[in-house]
């Protein structure tokens, strides 16, 4: 069984930084996509950032081009979110999810970690 565990949350003040990481196991990810979505308080789920396990190409939404670096540690299965220059408004429940490169859907997802970001 595939299982996914965030860590990383928490609180920090705008202009701060956070690590969210996603430990996947329970199966072989080579042939997966790896992302993170948020659901911020009174807005719709959003997939902010992705990556394919095999090849690194990764995916930015435009709200955090330049300020998120999403990688991957191979050997720990795990996938990183490291977020700079946080801003009141990436306040957010933070989850991660994979689904296999060629499926539309995300099959298995984390528990999600909060992040709070204070003026």
């Amino acid at each position: 069984q595939v299982q996914l565990v965030e860590s990383g949350g928490g609180l920090v003040q705008a202009g701060g930084s956070l690590r969210l990481s996603c430990a996947a196991s329970g199966g072989t990810f080579s042939n997966y996509y790896m992302g993170w979505f948020r659901q911020g308080p009174g807005k719709e789920r959003e997939l902010i950032s992705g990556i394919n396990w095999s090849s690194s190409t990764t995916y930015y939404a435009d709200s955090v081009k330049g300020r998120f670096t999403i990688s991957r540690d191979n050997s720990k299965n795990t996938v990183y979110l490291q977020m700079n220059n946080l801003k009141p408004e990436d306040t957010a429940v933070y989850s991660c999810a994979i689904r296999r490169v060629f499926m539309s859907s995300y099959a298995y997802w984390g528990q999600g970690t909060q992040v709070t970001v204070s003026s």
